[in-house]
Formats: structure tokens, sequence, C-alpha cells
């Protein structure tokens, strides 16, 4: 059996982050990165434009090396305005400190480093006007292509510095013996080591739960976003676009006075499928090289749901719904005019052809209404006419909505004030409920690695 000093479940950027500040401080280290999916080069989606989701046994969007953020747009939020919790669990100062640092770690991994898209005095008082609230904060936008060629040079640092890096090797339980942890491995194989960082990401959720039931870590509800992913012609938000690379908005339905927000802005850019655990979910994402760039732009609208008194499973709710809906589309994820949806009829293939937004993947064209709760469809809806006052056409007819887009946030396990959850065994990135986003899970992974390596 194999003994490491760190054994850091998850490959994403926090726990790469978590190795890098580790073999940093303390290079004689040995530390391994388990990783259930494949190394950064062979991830490939068989899916593509063209095709629907193939189901695959491990799906390379969500899982492997880089993580679920390998593929995303490659946007890095400098600040913790965008959600999350890390400002308040750190104090906004510190937090600030580890984003800048994860920062300034990737531009050195990053020959073409981007400049900083920053916000809009103009246009955040145009969002007031209309009662949306346009977030503040400064954004670098790395691109899909770019992320991928930074998380590549970082992963490649990381071997030569000495840090083992393992594919293919899921964690199946995890067992406290002799003041150390030994991990089963999937193929059969058990490693122990002295400390432990879990860093699954949100599809994690089912692995960290539990966990943390077996160690008896007490773990918080929290809320679920359930929604949409939006596509249309770039031009209609290219006066945003073209200040800010990010406009994240917010707004309060006046049906219900709920809260929905826009963001993940993808100019230019696609519609993407992702794979959690046999549940399809729409995403979106957008290349740094023009050349890439498609005629549309994308963006998701989450309504956002908060659950009290002795219900504990809102991910099991939001999964439901999303199972539902690929039920639904035949396995697929729905897509759905928006002036089809305010007329009470299904999309078909026909008048999804006839449109002028032509759908950057294909999608199962039918009625999003039959599966999306009343009042999250409701908020959607209202939020739709709401942005298309500060961005006329939003409201188009020929507006695409795809379904559906779930972000999970239901386990919040209480930790010891340093994301530690029992004796060495530290939960940090998405999966903690406490970050979001590809900086904030980098700054937890640096912070975590500081406090195990006594810095």
């Amino acid at each position: 059996m194999t003994n490491y000093d760190v054994a850091i479940i998850g490959g994403g950027i926090g726990g790469l982050m978590a190795a890098y500040q580790i073999m940093q401080n303390r290079p004689q280290s040995k530390v391994v990165i388990l990783e259930k999916g494949y190394e950064l080069e062979k991830r490939h989606c068989p899916a593509g434009k063209d095709k629907a989701c193939l189901h695959c046994k491990i799906c390379s969007i969500t899982s492997g090396y880089a993580g679920a953020g390998a593929f995303s747009d490659g946007k890095f939020n400098l600040g913790t305005t965008y959600g999350g919790n890390i400002g308040s669990e750190l104090g906004e100062d510190m937090a600030m400190e580890y984003i800048t640092r994860v920062d300034k770690i990737l531009e050195g991994f990053t020959p073409d480093y981007p400049p900083l898209y920053r916000s809009s005095e103009e246009l955040k008082l145009k969002c007031l006007q209309h009662n949306l609230r346009l977030l503040d904060m400064n954004v670098r936008h790395l691109g899909t292509d770019r992320n991928l060629r930074t998380m590549g040079a970082l992963i490649a640092h990381l071997k030569a510095a000495g840090t083992e890096m393992r594919t293919g090797a899921e964690c199946l339980d995890i067992d406290e013996k002799d003041g150390a942890y030994e991990l089963s491995l999937s193929p059969a194989e058990k490693i122990r080591t002295k400390c432990l960082v879990i860093a699954t990401g949100r599809s994690g959720a089912d692995f960290v739960k539990k966990t943390c039931q077996k160690f008896g870590v007490e773990m918080g509800a929290n809320s679920v976003d359930i929604g949409v992913r939006v596509e249309m012609k770039d031009i209609i938000w290219r006066e945003f676009s073209s200040q800010i690379y990010e406009p994240k908005i917010l707004y309060r339905t006046k049906t219900f006075e709920d809260r929905t927000r826009m963001f993940c802005f993808n100019q230019g850019g696609l519609v993407s499928a992702e794979n959690n655990h046999g549940v399809i979910t729409a995403n979106g994402h957008s290349f740094a090289d023009a050349d890439k760039k498609t005629e549309n732009c994308n963006f998701a609208i989450l309504s956002s749901i908060h659950f009290e008194g002795d219900f504990n499973k809102p991910t099991e709710y939001a999964e439901n719904i999303a199972r539902n809906m690929n039920f639904a589309a035949e396995g697929n994820i729905m897509v759905q005019r928006f002036g089809d949806l305010i007329r009470g009829r299904r999309t078909n293939a026909h008048r999804l052809q006839g449109g002028t937004v032509r759908p950057t993947m294909k999608a199962f064209p039918g009625d999003l209404s039959i599966v999306m709760p009343y009042r999250a469809l409701t908020n959607i809806i209202e939020t739709i006419y709401a942005l298309d006052a500060v961005a006329p056409g939003t409201a188009n007819d020929d507006t695409l909505l795809y379904g559906c887009e779930n972000k999970y946030y239901s386990l919040c396990p209480k930790h010891n004030g340093d994301f530690e959850i029992a004796d060495n065994m530290y939960l940090i990135g998405d999966g903690s409920g406490i970050t979001r986003g590809l900086s904030q899970s980098g700054a937890m992974g640096l912070y975590v690695a500081d406090r195990i390596t006594g810095r």
C-alpha cells in the first residue's frame, strides 16, 4: 500500500491549485491527485455540435483533469460579488488576496494572458432604471481554447514538480486507521495518506454527502437554481458585451418576488450539454479565437429555490426535474422558441428551422412547460421581458430556451474555519457549497494548501 503526505480527490482547479501551493511551500511532499476522468488531452465529447449526448460512462465535459471548468468559457471573476460565500468565510480582504494570487499564478502559465474587462457605470444605470441590478466586478476572459492551454501548462508543471497525477482513480470509500486515511480506489487498490483534500466539484455531491455522513459531519441545507440556457443573435447584447465581458444581472420578479439571475454570458458562443450522473443539463461556452465564434450569444437565466422546514434534498429535487426533461426530450436537452412558449404550443422541427436564430447544438424541439415548475417558468418568462427593456430583442419569438440548466449548492458541510471537516480532512471548491466559479475554487485550494503546510 502506497503512502502519501497529501491525497487530493479531484483534478479541477481547486485540486490543482492546492497541489501547486503545497509543492511550492514544501517541495519534498509526496502528493497525489486522484481523478476518475481522463487526462486533459484525452478529454473529448463525442457528441459535438450535431449529435445529442451519448451518455458516456465518464463524461469528458464534467470529469477529468482541469475539471468541469476545462471546457467552460474560461471566465475568471476577480472578486466575490458574483456568488459564493468565500468572502464571508475568509473576510473580503483575505478572499481577494487569494483570488489575486490565483490570477497571478495563471498569468505565469499563459503567454497571451488577456486584459481585464471592467465594469460600466453607464450600463449599471441603464439596468437600475428598469429594476435590474448589474453586478460590478472585473472579469478576465481566457476563452475555452486559451483556458485549455493554461490548464495544460499548469498540469505539466505539477508533474515536473513531482506531483503524482492519476487518472481512472475513482475514490469509492474512505476509512480512518491509525491516524491516517485509507482510500479504496477503483480498480481494486488502496492507498494511505496523512492529509486528505476533497475537491470533487458539484458533480461529486453524492460522494461528499456520503463522506460527511460517515464521519459525522453536520450538513446544512442550501438552495438550488433551476432555469434555462437562452440563445439569440449576438448583436442583441452587443452594447453590453462590447463594454463588459459578462453582464451578470439580478432581478426580483413581480409575480412572486423571487430572485432570478442572468449569468454565464457567452459572446459568439455555443450551447453545450453536461452529463451529471446520467442527467443531461445545458451549459454554454465561447472561444477566444475569433475564427471559432458564432453569430449567437447565450446565457443562463436561473430561478433560485430556497427550501424551508424538514425538506433536505434540494439536489435530488432539481435532478428529478432535469431527469424528467431528459425523458420528455428522448434522452436529450429540450429546446423551445420563446414565441412558442408564450403561445402555449410546443416547438417543432419546422418552426425551429424557420427561425432567425440557428441553434448551436442539436436539441429536441418540445415544450418546456410540461416539465418545468410553474413558479420557475413564470419567473424565467418575466425575467426575459425585463431584460428586453435593456437589450431590445431578448424577448423575440425566435429566442431559444434550452432546458434544463440547473445549479446545485445543496451541501454546506460544517467546518472548523479553515475548511477542515474532520482531522486533516479538507473540503474545497464548488462541492463545498462555499465557492462559485474558477477563481474562488482556486483561491480555496491555495488557502487550504497554506494551512496544511503551516503557512
